[in-house]
């Protein structure tokens, strides 16, 4: 068990995400949070290469603060449709934008996921995809006046507001949340029993 593997670890959560922060502490830890303030901006890599990358660069920029004890968590969420990365929305227009994208239709969404710990980084990915109902602009624009899809990698929440869109999810519904337990467990046990 998780709680058990790290009782006396140092965790550090380098992301301000409060959905991360709630899915550690529901597996029992308390996780210092050190938000990692980094660029991530999205390029032309593919995107389980992308939130990989911004893991690992949250890691590593939350690493200069800390003792080599800490285990430092990083983690990046990014939705990918028709070969296209999708962030945080800029705003509504984005937002809207967005939604319509994925409005009747399956999309990816990968989170990376790095490791740091006494010098050592592991870095993964996990990928689920989402089908979405068809969403009408009426549905769109009440969705956004509720101010969920602004954090969020896609515009959208499935744990809150957005769920009720949500026809089919294939893989780790706490993926889709933005941070895949049973892969951050799968990665403990390599990490810490090499």
């Amino acid at each position: 068990m998780i709680h058990n593997v790290l009782k006396d670890v140092k965790v550090v959560l380098a992301s301000e995400s409060p959905r991360r922060k709630i899915l550690l502490e529901m597996l029992g830890l308390k996780p210092l949070v050190i938000p990692a303030r980094i660029d991530e901006t999205l390029t032309a890599l593919l995107a389980h290469k992308q939130a990989m990358l911004h893991a690992r660069s949250k890691t590593d920029a939350v690493a200069r603060f800390l003792d080599h004890d800490a285990l430092i968590i990083g983690s990046d969420t990014i939705v990918c449709v028709d070969h296209q990365n999708l962030g945080k929305p800029n705003g509504k227009v984005q937002a809207a934008q967005y939604l319509r994208m994925l409005s009747g239709r399956s999309h990816s969404v990968y989170t990376g996921v790095s490791l740091r710990y006494q010098n050592r980084v592991l870095t993964d990915y996990e990928r689920s995809t989402v089908t979405f109902d068809p969403l009408s602009e009426a549905e769109i624009d009440a969705y956004i006046r509720t101010g969920e899809p602004f954090d969020k990698a896609g515009a959208y929440g499935i744990q809150g507001y957005g769920a009720q869109f949500i026809r089919k999810i294939q893989g780790c519904y706490f993926n889709v949340m933005g941070f895949p337990v049973n892969l951050f467990y799968r990665m403990l046990e390599d990490f810490l029993h090499d």
